[in-house]
C-alpha cells in the first residue's frame, strides 16, 4: 500500500528541549492514523511540520512519496488540514465565509462552496451567521474548508476537542465519511483515548517527543486480554495462595487490592472459595478486558490522559 506520509529521524528542537524526537512515522493511502499523546506531547508540533509551517531541526518529511522541503508548493496543494480552532467572519454565512476562502486559495471550481458544505452536513444551515454556529458546526465548518480544494490527505489536529458529546459523535461520523465514502487518508491527532478507539485504523503513540510505538489497530485489539479482577483484603497473602494453590503466574496487581489475572478463565468461584477459606475479604469480582486506557499507561509509565 502506497505511503502518503513517512518521516525519518524528524527532530524539532526548542533551544535545549526536544520538542520531537527522532520521530518516525508512516501513514499508508486509505488510513485513519491516529496521532495519540498526551497534552505537550509533540503533536502540535509534528503536524506544524508536516504542513510547512515551521522547519524540523533536521530529519525528513515525505508527502506523497515527495520530500516536502524541495516539493512543498505542490505537496500543499493536495492536504487540507485544521491546526487550530477555526476562524471565521461571525457576520457572514457559511457559504459567504467559504466563497471568500476560496478565492484567497484559488479554487475557481463551481460547485467547491456547495459540494464542501454538503459533505459536512451543512447544506441547509447556510442562511444562519457563523457567529450564531455552535462549536460543532464551527468545527465541521472548518473542515468544509479545508476540503474546497479537494484534497487527498486531511490532517486534524484534536478535532473533537471541546465538543458535548453530540458534536463529538457528528465528527466521529463525519471522519468515517471522509475516509470511506470520499477516500481521503486522514491523520488525527488526538488525546482522548476513546475517540481514537473507535475511529482508527492505525495509531501511532507519542510521548515526550517520541515515538513509543506503532501499531495497527486490530493487532491492539489482540493484545487487550480478558482477565479476572479481584479486589482483596489482602493482595499479599492472595497472591501467595494463587500462585502456591493454582500455579497462577499471569497476574498484575493494581490499586485499592485491585489484582488482574490473566489465566485460568472462568474459575472465579473456585479461586473465590479460596480467598475465603483463607480469611480473604473478597470486595469484588469482575470479568473484563485490558482497555486502551491500560495500554497507553503501560507504555507511558503511568499518569493520566490530558
Amino acid at each position: 500500500m502506497e505511503e502518503i506520509i513517512k518521516t525519518t529521524n524528524l527532530t524539532k528542537i526548542y533551544g535545549k528541549q526536544k520538542s520531537v524526537d527522532n520521530l518516525n512515522i508512516t501513514v499508508h493511502q486509505g488510513d485513519i492514523y491516529g496521532f495519540l499523546g498526551r497534552n505537550g506531547a509533540g503533536k502540535t508540533t509534528t503536524i506544524r511540520m508536516l504542513l510547512g509551517l515551521i522547519k524540523p531541526t533536521h530529519g525528513k518529511i515525505e508527502i506523497f512519496g515527495q520530500d516536502l522541503f524541495k516539493n512543498q508548493k505542490e505537496i500543499l496543494k493536495r492536504i487540507g488540514s485544521i491546526v487550530e480552532v477555526p476562524g471565521f467572519y461571525g457576520n457572514l454565512t457559511a457559504r459567504e465565509n467559504l466563497l471568500i476562502n476560496a478565492k484567497i486559495i484559488g479554487v475557481h471550481k463551481r460547485n467547491a462552496v456547495e459540494d464542501a458544505l454538503e459533505i459536512v452536513g451543512l447544506e441547509n444551515e447556510t442562511k444562519k451567521l457563523v457567529g450564531k454556529y455552535s462549536l460543532g458546526m464551527k468545527q465541521r465548518l472548518g473542515i468544509a474548508r479545508a476540503l474546497l480544494h479537494y484534497p487527498e490527505l486531511l490532517i486534524l489536529d484534536e478535532p473533537t476537542n471541546g465538543l458535548d458529546p453530540i458534536g463529538i459523535k457528528e465528527m466521529r461520523k463525519l471522519i468515517k465519511n471522509l475516509a470511506k465514502e470520499r477516500k481521503i487518508t486522514l491523520l488525527i491527532s488526538s488525546h482522548i483515548l476513546s475517540e481514537i478507539e473507535q475511529l482508527v485504523d492505525h495509531m501511532g503513540i507519542i510521548h515526550e517527543g517520541k515515538l513509543l510505538e506503532e501499531i495497527e489497530f486490530d493487532s491492539l485489539r489482540k493484545k487487550n486480554r480478558k482477565c479476572l479482577e479481584f479486589q482483596v483484603s489482602n493482595d499479599d497473602k492472595a497472591i501467595m495462595l494463587l500462585e502456591n494453590h493454582f500455579e497462577i503466574f499471569d497476574y498484575e496487581v493494581h490499586d485499592d487490592g485491585n489484582i488482574r489475572i490473566y489465566s485460568h478463565i472462568g474459575q472465579q468461584g473456585k479461586i473465590n472459595k479460596l480467598f475465603v477459606q483463607n480469611d480473604i475479604e473478597v470486595l469484588k469480582i469482575t470479568m473484563s478486558e485490558d482497555r486502551l486506557e491500560d495500554y497507553f499507561t503501560k507504555l507511558v509509565g503511568g499518569g493520566t490522559i490530558g
